[in-house]
C-alpha cells in the first residue's frame, strides 16, 4: 500500500498541492523537522490540530528548557519503547544522533546515564497503570546526589513521557507506516515552491495489512452480531451473563497483536530501551471492587 497510512488512502492525505494555511503549516513543519514526516502527513486532515501539535512539538523538542536536546529525545524513545512503537523510536533515535546524542546510549537503556536509569519506573507506571504513582515516586527522583533531578527538569521529563505515550497510540491508531529511511517506508516529501499545480496522486486502497486490519474488524462485528441474535432467541439471559459474553468477545479481539509486535526485527531495537517488559496495563478497577488510592496532585 502505497501512502503514510495503512487505513486511509493515498488520495486523502494532504500531498504537495495543498494550499493555503495547511500548506504554510507543512512548509513550518518542514522548516522545523527538516521534512514533513507521516504523522504531519495524517494529520494534515485536521489543519487546527496539526497547528496545535506542531507548537507542542516545537516547544517540547527545539525550545529553552532545563534539559539537553539529546536527552529529551532520548526520553522520547524510552517513552515509545514501552508501547513497543518502533516508528517514533526510529524517529527520535535519528534525532538524538543529529543533536549530539552519544550513539553509544542507543545500544539500550543499560548504557544511559543512570539519571535517565532512574526515571524507568514512573516511565512504566504513566505508560500502563497511572494510578499506581505515588508521591514517593516524585521524591525519589528529586532526592539530593548525584543523579538527582530538579523539579524543572522532571516536570519537562514527565511532560514528554506522557506526550509521546499518547503520540505512540496516535500512531498504531492512524496505522503510520515507517519513512523511506526507516525501516524500507515510502517516503515523505519536501514542499516544493512550484509545486501547488501538482496533481493528486490517484486514490489507492489499503494493501496486505489494511485488508487484514479490515477483515479482523468485520470477523469482529459478525460474531457480536450472532451474539446478539443469540440473546434475543434464549428466554433468560441475566445482566452477567451478557457482561461475561461481551467480555470475552472483547478480550478475544484483542489477542491479536499489532504488525510490527511480530515482526523481531522491528523490535529488537525497541526491546533494549524497556526494562520488566512484562509489567503492562491491568483494569483500574472493576464494578464492586474498591478503586485504588490515587495520587492527586492538583
Amino acid at each position: 500500500a502505497k501512502g503514510p497510512s495503512t487505513f486511509i488512502p493515498l488520495g486523502e492525505i494532504p500531498q504537495e498541492g495543498a494550499e493555503g494555511s495547511l500548506r504554510q503549516l507543512l512548509i513550518e513543519a518542514f522548516g522545523c523537522a527538516g521534512r514533513v514526516d507521516h504523522v504531519a502527513m495524517v494529520m494534515g486532515l485536521h489543519p487546527e490540530y496539526l497547528s496545535s501539535f506542531w507548537k507542542t512539538q516545537y516547544l517540547l523538542l527545539r525550545m529553552d528548557g532545563p534539559l539537553p536536546y539529546h536527552k529529551r529525545h532520548y526520553i522520547a524513545i524510552m517513552a515509545a519503547a514501552r508501547h513497543q512503537c518502533s516508528y517514533l523510536v526510529g524517529v527520535h533515535m535519528g534525532e538524538f544522533l543529529q543533536v549530539g546524542g552519544n550513539p553509544a546510549w542507543l545500544r539500550g537503556l543499560h548504557c544511559a546515564p543512570q539519571k535517565l536509569r532512574n526515571l524507568n519506573e514512573i516511565n512504566k507506571l504513566l505508560a500502563h497503570r497511572p494510578w499506581l504513582v505515588t508521591k514517593e515516586h516524585i521524591e525519589a527522583l528529586l532526592k539530593p546526589g548525584e543523579d538527582s533531578w530538579s523539579l524543572a527538569e522532571l516536570v519537562q521529563a514527565l511532560v514528554l513521557l506522557t506526550h509521546y505515550h499518547s503520540l505512540a497510540s496516535f500512531v498504531f491508531g492512524c496505522g503510520i507506516k515507517p519513512e523511506e529511511d526507516q525501516d524500507g517506508g515510502n517516503g515523505c516529501w519536501t514542499p516544493s515552491p512550484h509545486s501547488d499545480s501538482s496533481p493528486a496522486p490517484e486514490d489507492s486502497t489499503g494493501g496486505s495489512g489494511g485488508k487484514d486490519a479490515m477483515q479482523e474488524v468485520e470477523m469482529l462485528m459478525e460474531r457480536m452480531k450472532l451474539l446478539q441474535e443469540n440473546q434475543l432467541e434464549e428466554e433468560v439471559v441475566t445482566q452477567e451473563e451478557m457482561e461475561t459474553r461481551f467480555e470475552l468477545e472483547k478480550t478475544e479481539s484483542l489477542l491479536v497483536p499489532p504488525s510490527d509486535i511480530l515482526d523481531p526485527s522491528l523490535q529488537s531495537k525497541v526491546r533494549c530501551f524497556v526494562e520488566d517488559p512484562e509489567f503492562g496495563y491491568k483494569d483500574f478497577t472493576r464494578r464492586g471492587e474498591q478503586a485504588p488510592p490515587t495520587f492527586r496532585a492538583q
